[in-house]
């Protein structure tokens, strides 16, 4: 598997190189030099396939060579060992459950993954490997257990102070061991900013041997595309085949992650982009300007990125070609009280509590569905209701189950640094630890 950098297609780098260095130094994205298409008879026989089973075909074809087979298939039973149910609400509109894993968010799936593939690489004896991550929720508790424990390497990971969930602050900030938190008093933009600005950090990296675990690494989007096709498997075992997919979206990597399926012959109708009040894409897709802005605060904090980084990668899937992109994507981006609505509207439509990122999706596709009739929608459920404890009100609260992994976060210490948002403070950090 050969991989380009999106802002040079003749630097051209292997597997490995592309998932310990990242970023390439031009600050561009890794992509794949070839997207090859799975064959029609895999697709059309999908249904008969496990998560485990798709999962294996797919990185296979992807990752051609990148990997021996028979490790490739034990690293996805390895870190892949848990279910991606989709749940039936009424006959047009079903959710994807992405929340079985240990840290109870869709990250799960490319943290695990890419550590386990980072683990395989590493050699004994080889200089310490310094894994950085900016997150805004999510990606931090799932980057942290992927990652504990892991010999020879060292996580930190930076989230913006007071802009995170309680429960999501304990999961990245009660490990020790080798995981490392930073509260940094900013935004998520801030912390992302202090990581991209490590990597081109010529002295930094002379002396720390750095690789991220953002989303931009492309070991975390490979794994993302298996739920899409199994998603699309689950709902052709009940005779569906005609699909819209709505994801909640911030730095677009989850998104990004279906677009690649759909360039590898995932057959998908419609993707809608779902974002909070953070609209970056919802603009530009309206107004053909893409113009980022400061990220600002809301319920569905995952989801608080002003200039995501995946959207490079989208734009490349497509060879920035703005009206081809339009005919598979469209978005849309909702208000706080908008999402506190449709969390009330779903649970009392189907009895089922929905935390704040999977209602964002939810809302896109009932727009959607208004004047597209005869189509299966399929929302995306990012993160398990339990991290987001005061959205709700009591009588939904009381319906949410508390997986038995975060009553025990509540016994451990919180251990976090605190920092400002200047690099020269991350520097220092991370040069004198």
């Amino acid at each position: 598997m050969k991989l380009y950098s999106t802002n040079n297609r003749d630097l051209n780098v292997d597997f490995a190189t592309a998932v310990f260095n990242s970023m390439p130094l031009d600050k561009g994205l890794y992509m794949p030099v070839h997207i090859p298409e799975l064959d029609q008879e895999f697709i059309d026989h999908i249904d008969k396939f496990t998560l485990s089973q798709i999962a294996y075909k797919v990185a296979s074809v992807l990752m051609k060579d990148a990997i021996p087979l028979e490790d490739l298939q034990s690293i996805i039973d390895d870190a892949i060992n848990f279910e991606a149910p989709v749940v039936e609400l009424d006959q047009d509109t079903y959710v994807l459950e992405l929340f079985h894993g240990p840290s109870l968010a869709f990250k799960d799936f490319g943290a695990r993954f890419m550590s386990r593939v980072m683990g395989y690489f590493l050699k004994d004896n080889e200089k310490m490997l310094d894994v950085l991550v900016a997150t805004s929720g999510d990606t931090g508790g799932a980057v942290a257990l992927g990652f504990l424990n892991v010999p020879n390497t060292r996580v930190t990971i930076l989230y913006p102070k007071g802009k995170v969930s309680e429960v999501q602050e304990l999961q990245l900030c009660t490990n020790g061991n080798n995981i490392y938190a930073i509260e940094v008093d900013g935004t998520f933009d801030d912390c992302q900013a202090l990581v991209k600005q490590a990597f081109g950090d010529e002295e930094l990296n002379q002396k720390l041997r750095l690789t991220s675990a953002n989303s931009i690494n492309i070991s975390r989007l490979i794994p993302q595309t298996f739920y899409y096709f199994n998603a699309y498997a689950q709902l052709k075992r009940q005779g569906k085949s005609d699909v819209v997919f709505s994801v909640p979206s911030g730095n677009f990597g989850n998104i990004g992650a279906g677009l690649l399926a759909y360039k590898m012959g995932l057959p998908v109708k419609q993707f809608i982009a779902a974002t909070n009040a953070n609209d970056t894409v919802p603009r530009f897709l309206e107004t053909g300007v893409y113009e980022t802005k400061p990220s600002v605060q809301t319920y569905a904090n995952a989801m608080d990125v002003g200039a995501p980084s995946n959207w490079v990668r989208i734009m490349d899937l497509f060879k920035n070609d703005e009206a081809a992109l339009k005919q598979i994507v469209k978005s849309k981006s909702y208000t706080d009280e908008q999402t506190l609505q449709a969390i009330k509207d779903i649970f009392d439509t189907y009895a089922y509590v929905a935390c704040p990122h999977t209602a964002i999706a939810w809302l896109a596709l009932k727009e959607y569905q208004k004047d597209n009739s005869g189509s299966t929608g399929i929302f995306l459920s990012t993160a398990h209701a339990c991290k987001f404890p005061d959205i709700f009100p009591e009588e939904i609260k009381a319906r949410i189950e508390i997986p038995g992994q975060v009553a025990e976060l509540s016994k451990k210490e919180k251990l976090a640094t605190h920092m400002d948002t200047s690099f020269e403070s991350f520097k220092a950090y991370l040069s004198n630890r």
